[in-house]
Order: C-alpha cells, then sequence, then structure tokens
C-alpha cells in the first residue's frame, strides 16, 4: 500500500464515522449534523472522486451541505439550536476548568461565535431555506451529469 492509498483510506473512514455522526445529529436534537457533513465533504472530497460523487448526490449533501458551503444562509431555528448546544459546551467547559486563562478564551470564542452566526450568516425564512436548497439541489445535479 502506498502513502497515498493510506491516506485516501484514512480520509474515507473519517468520512464515514463524520457522516453517520451527522446522521445521528438529524435525528438526536442536541447534535447539530451540518457540521458534520460539512467535514464528511471534506474527507471525501480528499478521498476518491466515486465516494465524492456518493456523497454528493445523498439528500444530506444537498440539505446541509451545499447551502452552507454556499454561505446562501440558515433559518433561525438552525442558528439557535446550533448555538445553544455549542453554549452548553462552552459553559460546561468555564464551570469546569480551573485556568483563568482557558476561561476568558473559552467566552472570547463564544462571544466570536455569536457574531460570526449573527452578522456574517444570512437569516433565512423556512421557505427560503427550501428554495434555496431546490435551486442548489437542482444546479449540483446538472453538474454532477455533465
Amino acid at each position: 500500500m502506498t502513502i497515498k492509498n493510506i491516506k485516501s483510506f484514512i480520509f474515507v473512514v473519517l468520512g464515514f464515522i463524520s457522516f453517520g455522526i451527522g446522521v445521528a445529529g438529524v435525528v438526536l436534537p442536541v447534535l447539530p449534523g451540518g457540521p458534520f457533513f460539512l467535514f464528511a465533504a471534506f474527507c471525501f472530497g480528499k478521498s476518491s472522486k466515486r465516494v465524492e460523487n456518493w456523497f454528493k448526490r445523498t439528500s444530506f449533501y444537498k440539505l446541509y451541505v451545499v447551502r452552507l458551503r454556499e454561505n446562501k444562509g440558515m433559518t433561525r431555528k438552525e442558528k439557535i439550536r446550533i448555538n445553544l448546544i455549542a453554549d452548553s459546551f462552552i459553559l460546561f467547559s468555564v464551570i469546569y476548568v480551573d485556568i483563568l486563562v482557558v476561561k476568558i478564551i473559552m467566552v472570547v470564542l463564544c462571544v466570536i461565535k455569536h457574531y460570526y452566526f449573527i452578522k456574517r450568516i444570512p437569516t433565512v425564512t423556512p421557505e427560503e431555506a427550501k428554495n434555496i436548497i431546490t435551486m442548489l439541489s437542482n444546479r449540483e445535479n446538472t453538474n454532477l451529469t455533465s
């Protein structure tokens, strides 16, 4: 096995692990699936064209990755859900870590995260999100067949 084959294998494995966690995130309300699907797309893109094309044909890719990758926006509900989950982990870290510098860094990261979600990611209505998904999905299907 060459280094390239080993690297490709590692990316495929990481991609499928991330994909599985993303699918669980779709079902479980406490786990956001979007970031895991984004990471899976990255890993599959680094592994092989065949696996990448398979993932691009899935509804998970069309629903979560394309819209985020194109920065077309998120619904208010999606933003709140992701932020609440992330904030709970940050709060847990701030409470249980005894190092002041780490606490300050965590709070600063939390503020930056909120700024990014509020100012940098457009907020769309659920209807707009469906229209964006349909438009981007149709464009992706056209790109995959050509």
